[in-house]
């Protein structure tokens, strides 16, 4: 027998506490699911407060507010006729949920809460839920008085069941509670739900997609069955983007996928399934079946509703969805996407006119530039296409008329992109070069300037006092006086970033100010290789979760992917901070002056955060990682080295300026890697362990 039924999942770009920003984008995809005669939609995590409130969880208007927009979804007559599912923060017995709310034709069907909590790397769920733990079962909940006279209930089902519908049977899981080891769907499916929706707030990660994908078509392959699965997408408040790639599966194979990234504010993807390949998929599966005998009953929340279209009312135009390849992004194709995403959200939702760069010649100012340009590219294309949205925040961001279109990322660029080279005594014409021809290829408003006069009047001022002219290293001065007059520079690039970013709209005849953008690496974080409150001090940083080796890679797939051939100049540069005199003999490198290769510190970053190793674990596992290369001292003596250095300069994570969230081992203070800042540097009881391993191997081999 033939039951099509056509569902829709969405991804929106909802913003922590816009309620009703919020409301809108999931009012408009409930109305586009519609109108491509879905008849069940599934919307992201805690779509209706935005799921990065964090803190705000805590608060009664938060929660007073959800039930304000839920009550508004519930009047409209026009959301009739599709089963909705939608997110909030519900308060049952004076305990806070992380709920789904199913709703249908202005009634409430059920309110389901999370069971499994996130609470790792970035997400501190236990903080503000707590998690359903009565499994299949449920409990009357008493609605609010204002949304009962809305729906003419006093009460609804709360807790863990299904919704059973007149033909079918739809069962909930929770974003983390696909990850788990028991996940829910598989006790659902074996209890008869055909359809398992899956709403997520799930952040984006370099090289993270494939293995949501994976454990959803696992799932499907293994139980049968339909599985919608929403995301959301965006910049809603923070570090984080949600790389939305909203799905449905059916039986093991991918039928629709939205865009991982984009700037839209609204994404819908239908599909449409024969429910009775569903049924005909698991019954041949006598094992399956066999399980199924002996499953928990859950209960069943009715939905008097139909989502399949019965044999009697066939429509042969009606076809199920074919399958699709799914396409994966590269690295390079990631960072090229995500963190311009995430800098087009911040900057249209702050209000300002802007970024502002100081654009040093190296690969990581580099970077920073050609992801700016990237989101240049995304936003021109999505005006060409007639985006309203984007029209209309580009227009407010550049200060324009309501005809104003852009025609190309470079005039859009002049608008809002603003770089500066800020030369010294000790930068060279080549850095100085590389800027100017990047500015120029990429249509930023450039600034070309040098601060040795800044510089000499900070220094005069100190000799003044103390009557004691400090010297570079190279002049014959202490490392104390080098290290000091280097940070001179550092710091007064950053002073001077703010200073331009206010002022340089200004002497343009412009009124809003810019945000200022740093372009300080994941490892360079992590080894401590950066001056605190230097030119990395800013208010966003895209690349600061996100590796040197990972860069390097980016700037030259953006050669090619667009045309770019002044990035050629970049790469073939040798890494230089550029902050003490340099002649033939003697050129500042980066690697030289960390005493470690950036592809080493891509390697300390994952053992420590990753696999969770200490000094002596992190030696015992790189003696079989590079002891082809290295002897067994060696690989000591380097990860001493490191451990050193990072202990030293933890300090400067509490500091750090907010990066975009990329990589597994970032070293971000804020959420992701809790850890102290004032360390015991010399590691005296896990160095005495190092060195008396060594001495053990050492004398094996010479026995």
């Amino acid at each position: 027998m033939v039951h099509y039924t056509t569902v829709a999942t969405c991804t929106l770009n909802q913003w922590a506490l816009d309620f009703e920003g919020n409301y809108q984008r999931i009012r408009e995809s409930i109305l586009q699911a519609k109108a491509l005669n879905a008849r069940l939609r599934i919307g992201p995590e805690l779509e209706i407060p935005g799921y990065g409130c964090y803190d705000h969880f805590l608060e009664r208007d938060t929660v007073q507010h959800s039930w304000e927009v839920l009550g508004q979804l519930l009047e409209d007559r026009s959301l009739d006729g599709i089963l909705i599912d939608t997110g909030m923060p519900v308060l049952h017995r004076n305990a806070r949920y992380n709920c789904r709310v199913i709703i249908l034709n202005g009634k409430i069907v059920l309110i389901r809460p999370k069971l499994y909590l996130a609470n790792d790397g970035n997400y501190r769920e236990m903080r503000w839920f707590v998690g359903w733990t009565r499994l299949a079962q449920t409990e009357d909940f008493v609605l609010p008085l204002f949304i009962g006279r809305i729906t003419g209930q006093r009460s609804v089902m709360f807790g863990d069941a299904l919704i059973s519908t007149w033909d079918t049977c739809v069962g909930i899981e929770l974003c983390e509670e696909l990850f788990t080891p028991e996940s829910p769907h598989i006790a659902m499916s074996l209890d008869g739900a055909e359809i398992i929706v899956n709403s997520s707030g799930s952040h984006h990660e370099l090289r993270k997609l494939k293995r949501r994908v994976d454990l959803i078509t696992e799932a499907t392959l293994k139980c049968g069955g339909v599985y919608l699965y929403a995301n959301q997408k965006g910049c809603d408040g923070d570090r984080l983007y949600y790389d939305g790639a909203a799905m449905i599966l059916a039986n093991g194979v991918v039928l629709a996928m939205s865009s991982q990234f984009s700037i839209a504010d609204v994404e819908v993807q239908v599909a449409t399934i024969d429910l009775g390949s569903v049924r005909a998929f698991r019954a041949a599966r006598t094992s399956r079946s066999m399980q199924a005998a002996r499953a928990t009953p859950y209960p069943r929340a009715k939905a008097e509703f139909a989502l399949a279209v019965e044999l009697g009312d066939f429509d042969n135009s009606v076809r199920p969805t074919d399958p699709i390849a799914v396409r994966y992004h590269t690295p390079s194709e990631e960072i090229n996407q995500g963190p311009a995403c995430w800098l087009w959200d911040y900057l249209r939702r702050s209000g300002q006119g802007g970024f502002f760069l100081p654009l040093s010649g190296g690969l990581d100012s580099c970077s920073t530039a050609l992801i700016v340009h990237s989101m240049c590219r995304q936003v021109t294309e999505a005006c060409l296409r007639g985006d309203e949205q984007v029209l209309k925040d580009v227009r407010r961001c550049v200060g324009a008329g309501a005809d104003y279109v852009p025609e190309s990322a470079q005039e859009l660029a002049g608008h809002l992109f603003y770089t500066c080279y800020m030369g010294t005594e000790n930068s060279s014409t080549e850095t100085q070069q590389r800027a100017r021809h990047l500015a120029q290829t990429i249509g930023s408003y450039h600034v070309d300037l040098r601060m040795d006069s800044v510089v000499a009047a900070i220094v005069a001022l100190f000799v003044l006092v103390t009557a004691r002219t400090p010297q570079y290293e190279v002049r014959g001065g202490s490392s104390a006086e080098n290290l000091a007059l280097q940070n001179i520079q550092a710091r007064l690039r950053m002073l001077l970033s703010y200073l331009f970013a206010a002022l340089l709209p200004w002497a343009r005849g412009r009124q809003k100010s810019l945000l200022v953008l740093g372009s300080a690496n994941v490892d360079e974080a992590l080894r401590g290789y950066f001056t605190k409150y230097d030119c990395s001090s800013a208010d966003l940083n895209p690349i600061g979760s996100i590796s040197k080796s990972d860069l390097r890679k980016y700037v030259a797939f953006s050669r090619d992917a667009m045309d770019l051939p002044v990035l050629d100049e970049f790469l073939s540069a040798m890494p230089s901070a550029e902050l003490v005199p340099h002649s033939e003999s003697y050129a500042q490198s980066d690697e030289v002056e960390m005493g470690m290769s950036y592809a080493e510190l891509s390697e300390f970053g994952r053992l420590r955060k990753v696999d969770g190793c200490g000094p002596y674990s992190m030696v015992t596992q790189l003696l079989h990682i590079w002891g082809d290369q290295l002897t067994p001292r060696e690989i000591a003596q380097k990860v001493r080295r490191f451990f050193f250095f990072y202990a030293i300069n933890r300090h400067k994570m509490t500091t750090i300026t907010p990066a975009y969230h990329a990589e597994t081992y970032s070293p971000d203070d804020n959420r992701f890697d809790m850890r102290p800042f004032l360390y015991n540097s010399s590691w005296t009881w896990q160095f005495q362990a190092i060195d008396a391993l060594i001495e053990r191997i050492e004398s094996a081999k010479d026995h």
